[in-house]
């Protein structure tokens, strides 16, 4: 078990009810050498990163260097490189919890600025926000006689009284007083030397967590819940990692600690067909801002979480690189597409319904009942949906609706499949088999172009080295049915 002395940082894993997995010891993810990395190559920091990612525990870290709690170091990688003789004054805010309405917002910030005075043993005279936080800044410097230090999430400029800043939180915001006024923060939420600043990499899963590996499938954790970048090393999500070791079972446990209502109505509101949230490309402007005013959905999915880089082109003197978004791995593909389907129509029951029966017919190759699970699927859309809903004139809704119920039972779906002859609307690999599906919206009639244009384009030929049967399914929708009008299937052995 853990010490009372060393209450946290010891056991840098991010969920606090996880003391001990086995007996005779602690699991150490240290950081901490990182952290100095940090601070030996700057003053003011901005990160971004997703909610439970361990960006309070790095907070920690970077309080209790600052502070000198040398005892805490003992074994780490920090405790040979920190200058331990000098301590600095330590502010440290946080705006953990929501807050919506602005009176109470600064009414909180003051009860924070007290805590502080408190701890700091300094009273400020100043009355508004500004003051006393500019105020508190220089009496601490004065009090303790070194610079202070602040970890917090908004802060406006620096000064002289100042040894270091750090700031992190889920969004940058870009019409704030934060960015425009504090122009000497360094913004290194894509700089490839801290990608792993936070989160877990694949060294740390096999050699750190070695002992809760046996009884788990090691591509299975990859595929679940590695993949996070930001342009260096790649990490995994810490809180579905630790989960993982705790319940022995893969879950969605990251994306369920937070709903993304808001997020799953502006992808609806702005017509994002489901499947180019595979392969969203941007520019750097775009991922590191958040208007108020604008809100893009790459910059939203990026910086909560939901995407992440999965390619960058080279950068140039002239030009500056454009990122390839997609999901970082198994669990926010499922999870996000299972939340998108209310958004485009379809009720909640009705996917738990169709999701058992696709999966059945699929392994079966009942053509008869899969082409009845998908039509049932659309049936269920109600017709006030229709009347209601900037979507019903959106033709990417059909494919956006099925592709999402594939991704959300999990399946190994590949949109936009390249081959040398064209892309695949849609490949599905399950139960040993290939699955190649073509979309088209037709006026009434069925036309067969579907199924056609998957034979004329060959688009078989990439999956035949499987040695798998191949199923080409052509799939017809009819704008006045809305639903399926055309459904054709022919079978290409192994």
């Amino acid at each position: 078990m853990t010490t009372p002395e060393l209450p946290r940082l010891k056991l840098p894993l991010g969920i606090q009810n996880l003391r001990e997995i086995r007996e005779g010891g602690h699991y150490y993810v240290d950081k901490s050498g990182m952290a100095v990395d940090l601070v030996e190559a700057g003053k003011y920091y901005f990160l971004s990163r997703p909610r439970r990612f361990g960006k309070s525990l790095l907070v920690d870290t970077l309080k209790e260097l600052f502070e000198g709690n040398q005892a805490l170091f003992t074994g780490l990688a920090a405790e040979s490189r920190w200058d331990w003789s000098t301590r600095h004054p330590v502010i440290r805010i946080s705006f953990a919890g929501s807050v919506s309405d602005p009176a109470r917002l600064e009414e909180r910030i003051h009860e924070l600025i007290d805590e502080n005075e408190r701890r700091l043993g300094v009273q400020c005279s100043y009355r508004s926000v500004t003051g006393r936080f500019t105020e508190l800044i220089r009496l601490a410097h004065e009090r303790h006689g070194a610079p202070a230090v602040v970890l917090i999430d908004e802060y406006d400029k620096p000064d002289e009284h100042l040894r270091f800043v750090f700031l992190t939180g889920v969004s940058k915001f870009s019409k704030v007083s934060l960015f425009s006024g504090l122009n000497n923060l360094t913004d290194i939420t894509l700089d490839a030397r801290w990608s792993a600043l936070c989160g877990y990499t694949d060294e740390d899963i096999d050699t750190v967590f070695a002992p809760e590996l046996p009884g788990l499938d090691r591509d299975e954790i990859r595929r679940w819940y590695n993949g996070y970048n930001w342009l260096g090393t790649g990490v995994y999500n810490p809180y579905d990692v630790l989960n993982l070791f705790q319940k022995r079972v893969f879950g969605a446990y990251w994306f369920e600690t937070g709903t993304p209502s808001f997020l799953v109505r502006l992808l609806a509101e702005r017509q994002v067909f489901s499947p180019d949230l595979t392969r969203m490309q941007s520019d750097f402007s775009l991922l590191s801002s958040f208007d108020v005013d604008l809100i893009e959905p790459e910059a939203l999915l990026f910086q909560a979480g939901y995407l992440t880089i999965q390619s960058a082109t080279p950068a140039t003197p002239w030009e500056e690189p454009i990122y390839t978004l997609g999901y970082p791995n198994h669990e926010v593909e499922m999870a996000l597409n299972r939340a998108l389907l209310p958004a485009y129509g379809v009720p909640a029951r009705q996917i738990a319904t169709t999701a058992l029966k696709i999966r059945q017919s699929l392994r079966e190759a009942d053509w008869i009942g899969l082409e009845g699970q998908v039509r049932a699927l659309f049936a269920s859309i109600p017709s006030d949906w229709y009347r209601s809903n900037p979507l019903a004139g959106f033709e990417g809704h059909y494919a956006s609706v099925f592709y999402s119920q594939f991704a959300a039972l999990g399946l190994d779906v590949r949109v936009e499949d390249a081959t040398s002859h064209g892309r695949i609307d849609m490949a599905v690999l399950y139960a040993e088999r290939v699955f190649l599906f073509e979309f088209k919206v037709v006026d009434r009639q069925a036309t067969g172009a579907a199924l056609q244009q998957i034979k004329d384009r060959c688009y078989a030929d990439k999956y035949r080295a499987r040695g798998e049967p191949i199923h080409l399914v052509g799939i017809e929708f009819g704008r006045a049915e809305r639903n399926v009008v055309g459904f054709e299937v022919e079978t290409i052995g192994c």
